[in-house]
């Protein structure tokens, strides 16, 4: 590799007997697991789904504000329309029977009135008409608001359906990461703490702390070892601890080694 070169290996006086570095394998197998439940669980196909539709339940209850303001608003404007034509319809009523009691005699005075009744119907016409033109407005709104609130319903149904998979789920990973994370403890333990320290640094930095040698191959970075790093690694001592030297992850060696 060109540039940087992880350390040499005997720049790495540790020892640890050959039993406690064959755990490092064991543990890196069950932080491999906690990594990957956790991913698991931060990946979740309903994860994506449930914000998917509570953008959807968002975007429609802001709809249904808007269509409920309207509706409101045009409810105002019905009623008052009502009480127009009703306000006007009682004054026409009220010169109707003046007129039809012969209380106007004034021929003058009764061709007012006549002109007024005239004028009152054609309000009472206009007003009429504004008022079916809300009443059509209203109730447009008031089945696109039924419409919608249908749609929020539905998507609050599917939120739920969807919540209940993913709650069954992450109790499934919960109670799996419990179970790996305690194993885990009770490897860490029969573990040096030197080692364990150095182990951990390395997952800091690299995601796993160690690999195994296996058919002359580091399984950490997958890389094979040239036949100079080998015969150097065949000639250290079993409990002498070992680092890849294109990795620099701690490398433990097995019966499947290749030596």
């Amino acid at each position: 590799m060109d540039g940087f070169r992880p350390p040499r290996l005997q720049e790495l006086p540790l020892n640890a007997d050959p039993s406690a570095q064959l755990v490092l394998l064991d543990l890196q197998g069950q932080d491999a697991t906690l990594a990957q439940l956790a991913h698991r669980r931060r990946t979740l196909p309903e994860l994506t789904v449930i914000a998917e539709l509570e953008q959807r339940a968002h975007e429609l209850d802001s709809r249904r504000i808007e269509l409920q303001t309207r509706v409101d608003d045009l409810g105002r404007e019905q009623r008052k329309a009502d009480a127009e034509v009703e306000l006007v319809k009682t004054r026409r009523t009220r010169d109707e029977e003046r007129l039809n009691s012969g209380q106007v005699s004034n021929p003058k005075d009764l061709e007012s009135l006549q002109h007024e009744l005239v004028a009152l119907e054609r309000r009472i016409g206009t007003l009429e008409d504004a008022e079916l033109e809300v009443m059509e407005s209203l109730e447009s709104a008031e089945t696109e608001l039924a419409v919608v609130l249908e749609d929020l319903a539905g998507v609050a149904a599917e939120i739920t359906t969807h919540a209940v998979t993913r709650d069954a789920a992450f109790a499934d990973i919960d109670a799996r990461t419990t179970e790996a994370a305690e194993e885990r403890a009770v490897l860490a333990v029969s573990v040096p703490d030197d080692l364990l320290a150095l182990y951990e640094k390395l997952r800091t930095q690299y995601g796993t702390g160690a690999a195994a040698l296996r058919a002359r191959r580091c399984e950490g970075c997958r890389l094979e070892i040239n036949g100079a790093d080998l015969r150097e690694i065949a000639t250290k001592p079993d409990d002498e601890v070992l680092r890849c030297p294109e990795c620099s992850r701690v490398l433990v060696r097995t019966a499947e080694s290749g030596l």
